[in-house]
């Protein structure tokens, strides 16, 4: 498929995020035809009034899966965004029939058996079942977007960051296969997800001089690399 067709993208978010932070990702897109659908995961965003400790990452891939089941969507673009890394994955175990390409964004990337907390080498504290989230400026965000984002960002349930994944070889099904890296402060395990997919033949590699939420600060340049993966 080439650039000129319209396409469709399921674009994840972040920990603490919500589908908020793709605004200026998504007005690109659908201002060059295509469809974008930018869910926010349960328990945070708009949704911040739904937050318990029982929210994991099972209930979010849960949300993945039933936003591209129910609105009856195939042939998608699959994009996630950092903790949006272990969402994707986990979501392709159960429709990557539907996805005809995924993209990480600055995101992990799990193997079997593995959790957040797992490949950061840390558990996250929580108070009250919920993790407080890293602010903007921790992320590297551009200076004159960081009082916007840490408005907009929401606790989050630590269960999202300790609950494994079991992985099959879903993954290795989806046709086309891109890996972003922000190279601004860059995080170590997205350094390594990132050295990792760059020798693989399977994989398209790009980086981005900015920060940790490259949808911020580099929108029409990640809409671009979004477009390229189709």
């Amino acid at each position: 498929m080439g650039n000129n067709k319209a396409a469709t993208f399921v674009l994840v978010h972040g920990a603490w995020h919500g589908g908020w932070c793709w605004r200026d990702v998504v007005s690109r897109l659908t201002a060059r035809g295509h469809t974008v659908y930018a869910p926010t995961l349960s328990g945070v965003g708009e949704r911040s009034h739904l937050a318990r400790a029982g929210i994991n990452l099972t209930t979010h891939v849960l949300d993945v899966v039933n936003e591209v089941t129910w609105k009856d969507l195939d042939d998608i673009v699959l994009c996630g965004h950092s903790y949006g890394g272990m969402v994707i994955t986990g979501a392709v175990e159960q429709i990557w029939e539907r996805v005809r390409s995924i993209v990480y964004v600055d995101a992990f990337l799990p193997a079997n058996g593995q959790c957040l907390d797992d490949i950061v080498g840390a558990a996250k504290p929580a108070q009250d079942g919920l993790v407080a989230p890293i602010t903007a400026e921790q992320f590297n965000v551009n200076p004159a977007s960081c009082e916007w984002v840490n408005r907009k960002i929401t606790p989050q349930s630590g269960a999202c960051f300790s609950e494994c994944l079991a992985l099959s070889d879903a993954l290795e099904r989806i046709p086309r296969k891109t890996y972003v890296l922000a190279t601004v402060g860059a995080l170590p395990p997205m350094q390594a997800a990132y050295d990792r997919v760059s020798q693989s033949a399977q994989w398209r590699t790009h980086t981005l001089d900015c920060g940790h939420d490259i949808m911020i600060d580099k929108p029409g340049e990640l809409a671009d690399i979004f477009l390229g993966a189709v």
